[in-house]
């Protein structure tokens, strides 16, 4: 869950969800898990986590179903063991005032908690732990009202514990009646009601048509399981409550997707084992038989069916133990027996569990997985035999919760509480009432059908020591899970089975792109078209099989080749939709950029005819391939615009000047002659000038067609020509603009004044550039002193725009010869260039996956009871005191002798010696890939090698150690060799070869 948190996208509602889904693991291990004899923090619960899934891929909702929670726990704990975390976090992390308010004092005070002397666990921080559980409270949205009020419930739980009962002449009598004020105080009851409903009960008789209520006083007994049954109930409610809150929290309308995770108790084994560890161990065979039929039943029973050759993999199937437990005649289980019995059942006591046991050993004494002992039954799990003591298993299998008590809790002067009870007395019941292992194997069949319909994935468990420790590894322990989870045959099955299996329209569906007959539809029969993409792809027959309606595929690495050609496939697809829409983007970008470009000029000057349309490039330079040009700019600096321009200097001759704009400077770079050193003679490039863009004043231009403009700074001026002054003036503007934030001035005139810059001995001074009409699309210059007359003929008009289609048309293709069009790279002095790349590029792009989502389908599970928010006002009743733990005789008994020998490996019983005889039985091996023959002694020079090697490319061979290698050429720097087996022939170095080889 903390995986899929993490790597999941989504906003502040999908976080949300993320953020329950991850608080309801510690809510709900507080409330459900326990230390016990073999795992200090066990799940004493079933769970059922249903993640679902918007189509994106976010978790936005989720369900959880829960069950056979092992109430028994929160009255009677096993030695060494302890009750549920959650009475001991809130006993270490309370505050002042909820010590005082809820009676919570050291957990010896409680019965409920002191009877296995067990109280903290080795690396668990309990008061840490209570303020993770109450935050996670406030997650899930439950209130700080309900918080109280849940905390005050569980104080309840554990003060009820500690009212005892005496007898008092053949019945039942509390022992101290200062024990009932702080429970009836918590749960907003009356004292005196609390008392009269543990010690008697209404029963109604009818007779004929009338029906009489008659008051029974109970003995010390039948008051002990009444206070008890009031706890467990309690508790197991409270926990419906906040399963329930969690769903809430995290419901959605409408599922989509899901993943499902099942967190559930493993096999138990205890000194003794009762009702609990009885469901918990029918769970498990029912979840091994699920991992039966998926894994090594279905798998070879499709083989059967699908006429493919093979040989059947004997293997244990547990179906037989769960019909033991479960059936309900001929002969019937142990669950129907139990069911019998307590429908007969008038009172409680060990009458019932002895009638039990007859019972199971008449109907149940000639299965071969079944034995009795004087107080109780064994049965033989998969996982071994485990013996039951019978003594219990009716009370707590009937779990019924007298109408008293349910009174009782109605009566309560909480609204919470009244919820958690929302039974209809009045009402008229009918049939036989529900038991708690019909609940649980309606529970476990609803769990199956779940599974059934999702396609699982298993996470096996292993338990390496008894101990508790790491590093400590029992191997008789490790090897008999291996043996009773079904390891040893389901990897006997899919060594010989098929890696992959798929029906024939489906494959054909999937890899049909493979070649061009298939695609996009196979006209054929499937088969002949499976056959030629197979033979496409040089897959060897020994591969694969084709069934009566699926193609199986043996090894894994053959689905990873179609696989790979698969995406290869799509990838050259994806490359050229990427190239035609980027293309396209690109055309109606520069077309944009164009029209932005002419803006500028529109209505000011006269434009070319070859110009008006042609196509923007940037870098016409080609200074990804020229780093003595790139040397001048600094790193990571961006080029706008580069190109070679004509620079008239204070006499009017044209020098050329290539000219590179960036966001910030101007460089003007020229070439010069080296006059000293070692490279004299050599012309290399110089930086002529650098100017920043913020230091430029203005520009000025012709109204005519000609390319001359004019760039103004503060000390002296310079004339350019450049045929793609338009570009580059739309890119200085744009620079400009985000530098100072202002329009950069542009000047028309038919005469230019500029500044020139002063040298050496010569002013600065005053030069003109007059332009006048003449003749023809080509400038004619003619220089007079100062000034410069400038003669063309008249362009297109100064209202042209350019054509939006034919600039889409014509984008893509540039207009100088020697100029290619360049991509926004980075290359590697860290100059970044952003040029656009209209052409094919044969660089590689990303891949798309076509694959969907695949959903597991989910099990509508029914909601559960609503429940009332609490009401907010106290009881009326003054806070009592808490009673002296010596007033009770219940004190803490001396803890026994704890044995463990019940945590040894268990005997494997009838189902371990079955699993067993099926492991040692060789079978046939499958028709899968034939063995290669031995290889032929090689003849001639060879050498032997001295250890083995795995070859890591297709140009080398693998050798194991000893094995004898031909030498097919041998020379002073290295020498050939051929392995016979592979049919390859390498060379290695003569300088390596006595390391790895020896001369026969």
């Amino acid at each position: 869950m903390s995986y899929i948190s993490k790597v999941s996208g989504g906003g502040s509602k999908v976080q949300h969800v993320k953020d329950i889904i991850l608080q309801s693991n510690p809510l709900l291990e507080a409330f459900g898990n326990a230390k016990t004899v073999r795992n200090n923090n066990s799940n004493r619960f079933g769970k059922y986590f249903e993640i679902q899934f918007s189509f994106g891929g976010e978790p936005n909702g989720g369900r959880i179903s829960n069950f056979l929670l092992e109430k028994s726990r929160v009255v009677s704990q096993n030695s060494d063991e302890r009750n549920f975390h959650i009475y001991y976090q809130m006993l270490e992390g309370a505050s002042a005032e909820e010590r005082e308010v809820f009676g919570i004092t050291n957990p010896d005070y409680y019965s409920d908690l002191n009877q296995s002397g067990s109280f903290t666990v080795e690396g668990t921080d309990d008061k840490k732990d209570f303020s993770e559980t109450l935050g996670a409270m406030d997650v899930i949205g439950i209130s700080p009202e309900v918080k109280q009020t849940v905390l005050q419930i569980v104080s309840g739980i554990l003060h009820l514990g500690n009212i005892n009962f005496v007898e008092n002449g053949n019945y039942a009598a509390v022992e101290s009646e200062d024990f009932l004020s702080f429970p009836a105080y918590l749960m907003g009851i009356d004292t005196e009601k609390l008392k009269e409903k543990l010690t008697s009960r209404k029963m109604d008789s009818k007779w004929g048509g009338r029906s009489e209520t008659i008051d029974v006083t109970l003995n010390v007994e039948q008051a002990t399981y009444t206070r008890d049954a009031l706890a467990k109930t309690l508790y197991s409610r409270l926990f419906d409550y906040l399963v329930e809150a969690i769903n809430k929290a995290m419901r959605k309308n409408i599922e989509e997707y899901n993943i499902g995770v099942l967190d559930i108790y493993g096999f138990e084994i205890f000194q003794k084992n009762g009702f609990e560890q009885f469901c918990i161990n029918f769970v498990n065979e029912k979840l091994q038989q699920i991992f039966i039929e998926l894994t090594l039943k279905a798998e070879q029973e499709e083989y059967v069916q699908e006429g493919i050759k093979w040989t059947n993999v004997d293997y244990f199937n547990n179906k037989v133990v769960c019909d033991l437990i479960e059936n309900k005649v001929n002969p019937p289980g142990v669950m129907s027996i139990l069911d019998d019995v307590c429908a007969t059942m008038h009172a409680t006591g060990e009458g019932a569990d002895s009638t039990l046991l007859q019972k199971l050993q008449a109907a149940l004494s000639t299965h071969e997985h079944f034995n009795s002992w004087n107080q109780g039954f064994i049965v033989h799990h998969y996982a071994g035999k485990v013996s039951y003591d019978v003594s219990g298993f009716c009370e707590r299998n009937r779990d019924v919760l007298f109408n008293d008590l349910v009174e009782l809790m109605q009566s309560s002067e909480y609204h919470f509480i009244q919820g958690l009870f929302p039974e209809n007395l009045q009402s008229e019941k009918k049939g036989r009432p529900t038991t708690a292992s019909s609940k649980i194997k309606k529970q476990a069949n609803n769990l199956v059908d779940t599974l059934m319909k999702c396609t699982p994935h298993y996470i096996r468990c292993i338990k390496p020591n008894e101990t508790k420790k790491a590093r400590d590894w029992e191997d008789k322990r490790v090897r008999h899970q291996v043996e009773y989870l079904g390891l040893k045959e389901n990897i006997r099955v899919r060594r010989a089975g098929f890696a992959y299996r798929r029906a024939f329209e489906k494959f054909l569906q999937r890899y049909a792109i493979l070649t061009s007959e298939t695609w996009p539809h196979w006209r054929g029969d499937n088969r002949q078209g499976i056959m030629h993409i197979l033979h496409s792809v040089n897959m060897d027959s020994e591969q694969y099989q084709l069934g009566r309606s699926k193609l199986f595929i043996k090894a894994p690495e053959s689905l990873f080749l179609l696989e790979e050609m698969r995406e290869r496939k799509f990838d050259s697809f994806a490359r050229t939709i990427q190239k035609a829409w980027r293309k396209f983007n690109a055309r109606k970008k520069y077309a944009e950029m164009r029209e932005e470009a002419s803006n500028i000029l529109l209505n000011k000057k006269e434009r070319r005819r070859n110009s008006i349309n042609r196509n923007f490039v940037g870098d016409y330079l080609g200074l990804e391939e020229r780093p003595e040009l790139r040397q001048f700019l600094t790193k990571r600096e961006r080029v706008e615009f580069a190109d070679t321009v004509k620079k008239y200097d204070r006499r009017f001759k044209i020098t050329k000047r290539d000219l590179i704009l960036t966001p910030k400077y101007i460089y003007m770079i020229g070439r010069e002659k080296v006059k000293k050193g070692p490279e004299k003679g050599v012309i290399k490039e110089v930086l002529k000038q650098k100017t920043e863009i913020n230091n430029i004043v203005s520009i000025s231009l012709s109204p005519m067609q000609d390319d001359f403009f004019i760039l103004h700074e503060v000390e002296y001026d310079i004339l350019l020509e450049s045929v793609f002054k338009t570009e580059f003036l739309s890119q200085l503007c744009k620079r400009f603009k985000e530098i100072k934030n202002s329009q950069l001035t542009l000047n028309f005139n038919n005469t230019l004044d500029f500044k020139v810059k002063k040298e050496g001995w010569g002013g600065g001074g005053q030069r003109q550039v007059v332009f006048v009409h003449g003749s023809g699309d080509l400038a004619v210059l003619r220089p007079s002193g100062k000034a410069l007359n400038v003669s063309i003929g008249e362009g297109l008009p100064k209202n042209s725009r350019p054509n939006r289609q034919s600039l889409m048309q014509n984008a893509g293709h540039g207009q100088r010869a020697g100029h290619p069009m360049k991509r926004d790279v980075q290359n590697t002095s860290g100059v970044k260039y952003s040029t656009p790349n209209i052409r094919s590029s044969g660089q590689r792009s990303n891949k798309i996956s076509m694959r969907g989502p695949v959903a597991a389908p989910s099990n509508n599970s029914q909601r559960g009871p609503t429940y009332a928010q609490p009401h907010c006002r106290r009881p009326s009743m003054e806070l009592p005191q808490r009673p002296n733990q010596g007033n009770s005789k219940r004190n803490r008994p001396a803890p026994a002798q704890t044995n463990t020998d019940f945590m040894q490996v268990p005997e494997q019983g009838t189902a371990g010696m079955k699993r067993r005889d099926t492991v040692n039985k060789i079978p046939e091996p499958g028709q899968g890939r034939k063995k290669k023959a031995p290889p032929p002694t090689p003849t001639g020079r060879c050498c032997r090698a001295l250890y083995a090697y795995e070859a890591q490319d297709t140009d080398e061979i693998s050798f194991s150690l000893g094995e004898v290698i031909k030498i097919i050429k041998e020379g002073k720097e290295n020498f050939f060799v051929y392995n016979e087996y592979w049919r390859k022939w390498t060379f290695l170095f003569a300088s390596l070869s006595e390391s790895i080889f020896e001369r026969e």
